[in-house]
């Protein structure tokens, strides 16, 4: 006997009817909550948590802790004693909110890294002001990232407002130390079982990837240290020394001249943006050679010495296409071959740390929660990218074995770590509805 067609039908309809009216609710209890969202940007990008030396973390923390447990959230402080950058001056503080449902269910978690890079020069705003200009919110971390993360708290208050009896759990967190690696912060938690598969079925990470985009994972990376050595002596007879700083520039020239065009061959499948990111790439993130820096009200000259030391911090981007060992063995080569055509040459490579690459697949229940969000809430096809640089995906993943993960936020990713930092207004209200669009799927089944 063949179904009731006509039932099937009838009840589809009414399913999508009830679908749309729930997002219809969200959407206007988002936007209602437009003027707080903007303050809450505001309050915390004037909270000017600089990492490093990882500035006023607590500060943001107990923030964040009085706004969620305002709004019903179970709020958690947590220090990451011991991880790399934690002292008393500059303690590793995260913080983790959760609001139980009525009903059980899965937990959707959303994160976000409380750290911000130094301001630089070439700003005309205030980089801690907050001020507003043109339907935009200025500051450093305005868009990387405390505009997602306030919009993330805007959407879960929202959902939670009008349906308080939902299925399952939402969590909040506001994690440190992203900017230089993520170890005081996600990885730490991810250690202590906080991102563990039984204790947390989704993750959105509002990163700044652009409104209609989702972003599935990012590129490897592998950070190292090279010193070259050489022989002190006084600076009017060099010839009685060895310079260190000759011995680098050699290694330099080397880079110059076989890895960096070797490197722009190297292309991947990865829908990596911006489009220069889709080959492998290294930057040559510091280089110092020969006496220290003086303090800045030090008002004497330097004394005249042959640098018997120089060292050159690199930060090489990989592709899922690379293994991180052959990575590492192509410095170490390079290396090797500055040492067989240049008299005296001795160096050290010291690996700092290295990530692989990840990527969510396009079928996982997050991502497609997400794409729903985006056509509903902007009327639009959602993309799929991957991130150029890590975030702390790489250790949900990775530690946590949680692979239900992306980020997905408002911002616009080339303007992170730049002067005058920005993050539109409007972004922020839009990709807050998709997000409670997403919340509201994930904790009902709809995937």
């Amino acid at each position: 006997m063949l179904a009731p067609v006509g039932k099937k039908v009838t009840a589809t309809m009414a399913g999508d009817e009830e679908l749309e009216g729930r997002q219809q609710a969200l959407a206007a209890a988002v936007a209602a909550r437009r003027d707080d969202l903007i303050a809450l940007t505001q309050d915390l990008i004037r909270i000017p948590t600089i990492n490093p030396p990882g500035e006023f973390y607590r500060d943001i923390c107990d923030y964040l802790a009085r706004r969620l447990g305002a709004s019903g959230f179970e709020v958690s402080l947590l220090r990451a004693e011991g991880t790399p950058g934690d002292s008393e001056k500059y303690p590793r503080w995260n913080v983790i909110a959760r609001c139980e449902g009525g009903q059980p269910g899965s937990c959707v978690h959303f994160n976000s890294h409380i750290d911000v890079v130094e301001t630089g020069s070439g700003w005309t705003f205030d980089p801690f002001g907050g001020e507003i200009s043109e339907g935009r919110i200025y500051g450093r971390g305005a868009c990387d990232m405390k505009g997602g993360l306030a919009a993330s708290i805007v959407a879960a208050e929202a959902f939670v407002s009008l349906w308080p009896d939902f299925p399952g759990a939402i969590e909040i967190s506001g994690t440190a130390d992203e900017e230089t690696g993520g170890y005081g912060g996600v990885a730490w938690l991810a250690e202590q079982g906080y991102f563990s598969p039984e204790r947390v079925q989704h993750v959105i990470i509002p990163e700044p990837l652009n409104k209609d985009r989702i972003c599935l994972g990012h590129r490897g990376v592998m950070w190292a240290r090279i010193t070259t050595h050489g022989r002190i002596a006084h600076g009017s007879m060099p010839f009685l020394g060895d310079c260190a700083v000759r011995h680098m520039g050699a290694v330099v020239a080397e880079m110059e001249a076989s890895l960096f065009p070797a490197l722009s061959q190297k292309h991947t499948a990865m829908p990596v943006v911006p489009d220069g990111a889709r080959q492998s790439t290294m930057n040559i993130n510091s280089l110092h050679g020969g006496q220290a820096e003086p303090d800045p009200d030090f008002t004497g000259f330097p004394s005249a010495c042959v640098p018997d030391l120089a060292r050159m911090v690199i930060d090489r981007r990989y592709l899922i296409e690379e293994k991180g060992q052959e990575v590492r063995e192509e410095i170490i080569s390079l290396l090797e071959r500055v040492k067989a055509e240049r008299p005296g040459f001795r160096y050290d490579f010291e690996e700092l740390w290295q990530v692989s690459p990840t990527m969510t697949s396009v079928e996982a229940p997050v991502v497609r929660a997400v794409e729903r969000g985006i056509r509903s809430a902007l009327a639009c096809e959602p993309v799929h990218v991957v991130s150029p640089g890590t975030y702390d995906q790489k250790h949900i993943d990775r530690i946590g074995r949680l692979k239900d993960c992306i980020a997905y936020g408002p911002g616009i990713l080339d303007l992170a770590h730049q002067p005058d930092e920005y993050v539109g207004i409007d972004d922020m209200v839009d990709s807050a509805k998709v997000m409670a669009f997403a919340l509201d799927d994930l904790l009902h089944g709809r995937t």
